[in-house]
């Protein structure tokens, strides 16, 4: 079983917080504006498709501002004050407003096609971020709360800018030309109606503030309930084996209640911007109908231009009032970027370095190794071990005393503190992490298989490995049966990462994509601790076969598994406290002598 280093570190690095506590350490940017920019730039890459768009929102939107015109005229046409052709003025009525319904729904399509590739563009820049990471960062976030970033918040810009990008291109256009003709037919009424303006920007600045607070708190409970959902669904067996559903849901209940209340107060600010921006249009409509009365009769301006001023001010605030709405779901697509961008900004895993040497030996020497996984409270002390070529070394001990810790440095899966690690003469902090990891396979405890056939898992070791080698690793590590058993043998897809198959199974598949590998540095993280006595000997014998011209580090609790290594080293609190094989350390009746006696002379555990 692999020791308590090695569990995640969201579990040790904030001590004292419970789980809920820990999932709600969400990194957020302040900077709003600083977001946008961001998003903007992902517009470049589609500039062709923007350039489109706003060529069809200002064809729109002239057709928009030019039709009331249209209508003052058919209006003054009829009360006799203009000498034109009324059926005339229709048809080109008719005309602007069929254009500007064309374009509305070109428009919408543009805009819809823009987003998606937007979101495409960012989803696949946060996954290739995502598996750049190191592996202290997975460890240290909840994966729920990740998985939330790549799903919901990158959704809710999708959603936005779909809805909200014409809506607030065309708004502006309209309020720009709309202000314009108004300010050409009477300033003086035009200026009076928009005094409601002063009313709608304080409105928006009060109201504003309040959907971005809440909304940010929305999606941070949102990627913390994911968090929840994740941990309990892949943990389901131990909630069902404790007893622990109702307190469980309990947990969930109050994350679940806490977002509803978000969400409720999003929406409610969000919600009551549009009643507000209407009321204040309804001011202006009476302000018009009252001030443009008196113009009239004092034959400033024509019945007409009542008529298209009060249309002007209802296309004059809508755009207002839609900007608004889309201001409150702009605070919910930017605390979503905000999100999206701190997984961006984080520093990938330093990938520089020279290659390994390749050579036919592969000795691994650690010297005076130390290492912590926070600042002051160290796990690895003064470790200082030679792993001989082509040997076998066993790392046992109690747990948390190290072991798994120490197979996490020699794959600078984390750094060390001070020391040096070598591979032959050459030392690994110089050389690249992927050039150090094509040489070492890796079975852990926990097996991860993938969603795929039995034979792109056991390929996902060695993309280039033949059938001849998959057929050997089948066979040395005893699931050749297995798979013949499965209704497509190798071709069989294993859903939900293998749960159709047995843990015992899973495990010897993952021991067979190992030996396809073909590595000179193998390394068994408790890796038979799920296959029946019976399977664990063959296994071992298969193993002693592919061990034979490979380093091989084992971790093992079963001290059985060990017996046959070259050498065993014992640990306790990270450092080494024995070493020797199984009957000298027997004969010494030390740490390892009691660890034997507690599994095999029935001590008390």
């Amino acid at each position: 079983m692999a020791d308590n280093n090695s569990q995640k570190l969201v579990e040790r690095n904030i001590p004292g917080m419970n789980r809920h506590e820990r999932f709600t350490q969400v990194e957020h940017a302040e900077n709003a504006g600083a977001a946008l920019k961001r998003i903007v730039r992902y517009f470049t890459h589609e500039k062709a498709l923007v350039l489109c768009m706003l060529a069809v929102v200002v064809c729109g939107t002239l057709c928009g501002v030019y039709a009331p015109s249209l209508q003052s005229n058919a209006v003054d046409i009829i009360a006799g004050e203009r000498q034109e052709s009324l059926i005339r003025t229709l048809l080109m009525m008719l005309a602007v407003y069929l254009l500007y319904s064309a374009s509305a729904l070109l428009q919408g399509l543009l805009s819809a096609k823009l987003s998606q590739d937007v979101v495409k563009q960012m989803r696949e820049e946060l996954f290739g971020k995502i598996v750049e990471l190191p592996i202290s960062y997975l460890d240290t976030h909840s994966h729920g709360d990740v998985m939330s970033r790549m799903t919901n918040d990158i959704e809710n810009i999708s959603t936005t800018f779909s809805q909200s990008l014409p809506s607030l291109c065309s708004g502006i256009l309209t309020i720009i030309g709309t202000v314009t003709i108004m300010l050409w037919y009477c300033w003086q009424l035009a200026l009076l109606s928009m005094a409601t303006v002063l009313l709608t920007l304080l409105a928006t600045k009060i109201l504003s503030g309040k959907v971005r607070r809440f909304s940010r708190r929305r999606q941070m409970l949102l990627g913390q309930l994911n968090g929840t959902v994740e941990e309990i669904i892949s943990g389901y067996r131990t909630v069902v084996a404790y007893n622990h559903q109702d307190i469980t849901t309990e947990e969930f209940c109050q994350t679940a209640d806490s977002l509803t209340k978000a969400g409720i107060k999003t929406d409610i600010f969000s919600g009551i911007m549009g009643p507000i921006m209407n009321c204040i249009g309804n001011i202006g409509f009476v302000i018009i109908a009252a001030f443009g009365g008196y113009f009239s009769i004092n034959g400033m301006i024509s019945i007409g231009v009542i008529s298209a001023f009060i249309v002007y001010a209802k296309q004059f605030s809508r755009p207002i009032n839609e900007i608004a709405q889309i201001y409150g779901q702009l605070q919910t697509a930017i605390a979503g970027a905000e999100r999206v961008f701190a997984v961006l900004d984080e520093a990938n895993e330093d990938g520089s370095g020279e290659p390994l040497e390749k050579e036919e030996t592969a000795t691994v020497t650690f010297q005076n190794v130390c290492f912590s996984y926070e600042p002051g409270k160290p796990v690895i002390r003064n470790f200082s071990l030679t792993v001989p070529s082509g040997k076998k070394v066993a790392l046992v001990g109690a747990t948390g005393s190290g072991k798994t810790t120490v197979v996490n440095l020699l794959m600078r899966f984390y750094d060390i503190d001070s020391g040096e690690i070598y591979i032959n003469s050459q030392n690994i902090r110089n050389v690249s992490r992927s050039s150090l990891r094509q040489d070492i396979a890796i079975v852990l405890q926990d097996t991860v298989l993938f969603s795929d056939t039995i034979r792109r898992n056991l390929k996902y070791s060695n993309e280039a490995a033949t059938d001849e080698q998959l057929e050997a690793a089948v066979k040395m590590s005893r699931c050749k049966d297995m798979i013949a058993l499965l209704p497509q043998g190798y071709d069989t897809v294993l859903t939900g990462s293998g749960e159709t198959i047995s843990q015992g199974q899973r495990q010897l598949l993952a021991i067979a994509r190992a030996f396809v590998a073909d590595p000179r540095i193998l390394i068994l993280d408790e890796a038979t601790s799920n296959v029946d006595t019976r399977t664990e000997k063959a296994i071992q014998a298969a193993m002693q076969r592919i061990m034979q011209d490979r380093t091989s580090i084992v971790i093992a609790h079963r001290l059985s598994t060990i017996q046959d290594a070259d050498l065993i080293v014992v640990m306790d609190h990270g450092e080494i406290v024995e070493t020797g094989n199984h009957e000298t350390l027997l004969a010494q009746k030390g740490k390892y002598y009691g660890l034997y006696m507690t599994q095999y002379a029935g001590f008390a555990t």
